[in-house]
C-alpha cells in the first residue's frame, strides 16, 4: 500500500501535454502566470485563484438559466386555430407516452440530468475550495466532473430544436417563448464555462489550496 501511495504521489506531480503528449513535471508558478509545454508551447495550466469566483458565479447563473428554460414554454405553436405550448419536460414525457422508453431515458439524462449535475459540481467545488473545506470531497467531485463533461450535449439538443422548427415554419405559426431564449443563453454560457474553466486548472489550484504537493 505504501508503494502504491508513493507511485500516486509521483504521478500527481506529472502532467501530459494535450497536444504533443510530452510528459512534464509540474512546477510552482506565480499568480496570473501559465505553464507551457517545452516542445510545442501549448499552455498546460494556469494559476489564477479568481477562477473559483468565476466558477461559482457562472455555475449559479447557469443553474438559473437552465431551470428557467425548463419551467416555461420553449415555443407556442398555432395551427388551424389550435394553440399548443411546448416545453422541454413535455417533449420528454411525450417520448415515454409513445413508448420510446430508451430514447426518453437517454434524452432525460443528456438534456436535463447531466447538465444539472455538471453545474452543481462546478458550484460545489468552487464553494468548497474558496472555503478551503472538503479536501477529499473536492477530489471525488473533480473525478466525477471529468466523467460527466463528455456527456454534456445541450448545444446539440438546441440545434436539433432549431432544425425541427425550421421544417415546421411553413406549416404553422411559431412563437418563441421565454424558455427558448433562456436555453440559448444557457448554451452560450455553457460553452464559455467549458472554454474558460479547465479541469486541469482546478486540479492544480486544489493542490495549492490543500497542500497536497
Amino acid at each position: 500500500m505504501e508503494q502504491y501511495a508513493n507511485q500516486n504521489q509521483i504521478l500527481d506531480r506529472l502532467i501530459i501535454c494535450p497536444k504533443c503528449h510530452t510528459i512534464h513535471e509540474k512546477v510552482m508558478i506565480e499568480k496570473g502566470k501559465s505553464a507551457v509545454c517545452k516542445n510545442c508551447k501549448k499552455v498546460l495550466y494556469h494559476y489564477d485563484e479568481r477562477i473559483l469566483d468565476k466558477g461559482l458565479a457562472l455555475g449559479l447563473t447557469g443553474l438559473i438559466l437552465f431551470f428557467v428554460s425548463n419551467l416555461f414554454p420553449l415555443v407556442r405553436v398555432e395551427m388551424l386555430g389550435h394553440e399548443q405550448h411546448v416545453t422541454i419536460i413535455s417533449m420528454i414525457l411525450s417520448l415515454f407516452e409513445n413508448r420510446f422508453y430508451v430514447v426518453g431515458v437517454v434524452v432525460s439524462f443528456i438534456v436535463f440530468i447531466f447538465p444539472t449535475m455538471i453545474l452543481l459540481v462546478y458550484v460545489t467545488i468552487s464553494w468548497l475550495m474558496i472555503q478551503k473545506k472538503g479536501k477529499t470531497l473536492t477530489k471525488e467531485l473533480l473525478v466525477l466532473l471529468s466523467k460527466l463533461l463528455p456527456w454534456n450535449m445541450v448545444e446539440i439538443y438546441l440545434v436539433s430544436i432549431l432544425v425541427a422548427l425550421v421544417k415546421l415554419i411553413g406549416y404553422m405559426q411559431i412563437h418563441f417563448g421565454l424558455s427558448f431564449w433562456s436555453l440559448v443563453l444557457f448554451v452560450l454560457l455553457d460553452i464559455y464555462i467549458s472554454k474558460s474553466i479547465r479541469i486541469g486548472e482546478l486540479w492544480e489550484l486544489r493542490h495549492r489550496i490543500y497542500d497536497d504537493r
